[in-house]
């Protein structure tokens, strides 16, 4: 009776192999989850080593027939190291069965057993302190993702690329790696495209949670197409407010309305509502709709806040607005809670109280959201921008951001211009 170890990548997959090498006529002794190939815990599989008795064995033709502990080839990933084990594993079952011939085959199988085992917690031993040691420049990579507050499962995501992509030579040089994983970050940043063609009159409807400053994004909205900056042509903008009942909030909207020049209107139901789009539909192009904000955990309410905002027909645009300093979970949560209103983009407010944004890119990515617009203090019309790559780029912190090659990786179409008809 002889004594085998295959490996394989799954159980399975290592039990067909030993049954077309040996046949059915095989004994399992044991089997356990094993590390594959790899280097300093690098791109190692996780596989299966089965020990098995092989009564008599004939191997079946075309199978190898070097004997019971065949030699193979290094696998991709494999070290000389572990190739020699392989050897030395060998050498010693040899000595360990001339050895014991005449005690006869229990004896013998005895301590073939126990040399294995001992030769198997040698290899185990050694693979288990190879796989606890990182590359620094991955170390130093992961610290500035939680830095940042990227969510687990986008710092995953970014090291095991790592890992992929870089060879050991690779990873040495720390500055290049750390440029291509900001231009993955980058190219996990989706930046909402305005539809190039506009029917009017056009509705934006900014939804969110209470306290993200969604009116005064509303008052900066107006400021950019009502006044034209960015380039745009003045066109006629109206705000309307479904948030008068809260406290001072329609002095802040009529005191944004006076100071542009714009008109403001207030409506508190859903006949007020789309009575108060079809009275002003001849002279607007533009209605930009400021509504009450919302507990994302209060299902009824944002339901209600819904049926109110149909009165604004199919064709308007609903935005989320979010604050950049919104923890991680709650950020998801605003997110999924609001999903409802399929709204188009998210508008990111308050980007100037926080220096972390790994929450907002590694929400937005997980959860597959585009982003539009930006805020960044209280000034109007002056802290609002159109979301870019760049801009969210050169908040994180801990990299060392090469401007110029960011800008020419993600450059920003200054002259988007919509057409109206």
């Amino acid at each position: 009776m002889e004594v085998f170890v295959e490996q394989a990548l799954t159980y399975t997959e290592c039990l067909n192999k030993i049954r077309m090498k040996y046949g059915d006529r095989i004994t399992i002794m044991h089997y356990k989850n094993i590390r594959m190939g790899g280097f300093l815990g690098l791109f190692a599989k996780d596989g299966v080593e089965i020990t098995f008795f092989a009564p008599n064995a004939v191997l079946k033709p075309g199978a190898f027939q070097g004997g019971p502990f065949p030699q193979v080839q290094n696998s991709p990933g494999q070290t000389d190291h572990s190739r020699k084990t392989s050897l030395n594993f060998e050498e010693e079952k040899k000595k360990i069965l001339d050895a014991n011939s005449s005690k006869g085959e229990s004896i013998a199988l005895q301590q073939v057993l126990k040399e294995v085992k001992e030769l198997k917690q040698q290899i185990s031993a050694t693979a288990s302190a190879g796989q606890t040691e990182k590359h620094s420049t991955i170390s130093r990579i992961e610290e500035i993702l939680d830095i940042n507050d990227f969510s687990p499962i986008f710092s995953q995501t970014i090291l095991d690329r790592i890992k992929k992509e870089f060879s050991l030579d690779g990873l040495n040089d720390y500055t290049a790696v750390q440029d291509t994983v900001l231009e993955w970050i980058g190219e996990s940043i989706t930046v909402y495209k305005e539809e190039k063609f506009q029917r009017l009159p056009r509705i934006m409807v900014l939804v969110g949670p209470t306290g993200v400053g969604k009116t005064t994004t509303i008052a900066k909205l107006a400021a950019i197409y009502g006044l034209g900056n960015f380039g745009r042509r003045p066109i006629s903008v109206r705000m309307i407010t479904i948030d008068a009942f809260r406290i001072g909030a329609r002095d802040q909207i009529e005191a944004y309305g006076n100071i542009m020049a714009l008109p403001v209107s207030y409506v508190e139901d859903y006949d007020d509502l789309k009575k108060t789009i079809a009275q002003y539909s001849e002279g607007t192009d533009l209605f930009l709709i400021d509504t009450i904000g919302k507990s994302p955990r209060d299902s009824r309410d944002l339901g209600e806040m819904k049926q109110l905002l149909d009165a604004c027909g199919s064709q308007a645009e609903l935005y989320l607005a979010v604050a950049a300093t919104t923890k991680l979970s709650d950020l998801k949560e605003i997110i999924r809670q609001f999903e409802p209103f399929n709204y188009r983009s998210v508008i990111v407010t308050k980007l100037d109280e926080t220096i972390r944004v790994g929450n907002v890119i590694s929400a937005l990515s997980d959860l597959g959201k585009s982003v539009s617009y930006i805020t960044y203090g209280q000034k109007v019309p002056s802290n609002i921008q159109k979301a870019t790559i760049v801009r969210f780029l050169i908040n994180l912190e801990g990299f060392q951001v090469n401007r110029a090659k960011i800008e020419a990786r993600f450059p920003t179409d200054e002259a988007e211009q919509i057409q109206w008809r």
